[in-house]
């Protein structure tokens, strides 16, 4: 059975324009658009987002990512296919999206911070707990991709 489930944008918008000012202060990241798009994917595949997932996978597309990549971010740590500093954004995403399962523990905190300086790291943590809210909306609101 498929309930209808409400709008969460008619149903709090003031909360929603606060959501929406908050994502757009994330296209101004210093981060590449690319490795923001690597990070939005992998925490949606990981929330199973079917919306978000189908988005940020086209938006991925349309910023120039190769498809065989795409491919491969759910295998990431078995890819030869990523950057060390992309890997370690990719860590950092399954460690704070998975924060129940795992631990940010120093030696995780240590691995990501050699790869990004101050402003890049808090942008990055920004960007993947901005992607978590959303893949909550989508997964609780029943979101399809068109």
């Amino acid at each position: 059975m498929n309930i209808k489930r409400i709008n969460y944008y008619k149903a709090a918008p003031q909360m929603m324009k606060a959501m929406m000012d908050l994502e757009n202060a994330t296209h101004e990241s210093v981060l590449p658009i690319l490795l923001r798009e690597l990070v939005k994917i992998r925490a949606s595949q990981l929330n199973h987002c079917a919306f978000c997932l189908n988005m940020h996978t086209k938006d991925a597309l349309k910023a120039g990512e190769d498809i065989h990549r795409l491919m491969a971010i759910s295998v990431w740590k078995e890819s030869r296919l990523f950057t060390d500093r992309e890997r370690a954004a990719l860590l950092w995403t399954e460690t704070l999206t998975l924060l129940s399962e795992k631990e940010a523990s120093d030696e995780i905190y240590q691995q990501v911070s050699t790869h990004f300086n101050d402003q890049e790291l808090a942008e990055l943590s920004v960007v993947i707990a901005v992607i978590n809210a959303w893949n909550r909306f989508g997964v609780g609101f029943a979101m399809q991709p068109e």
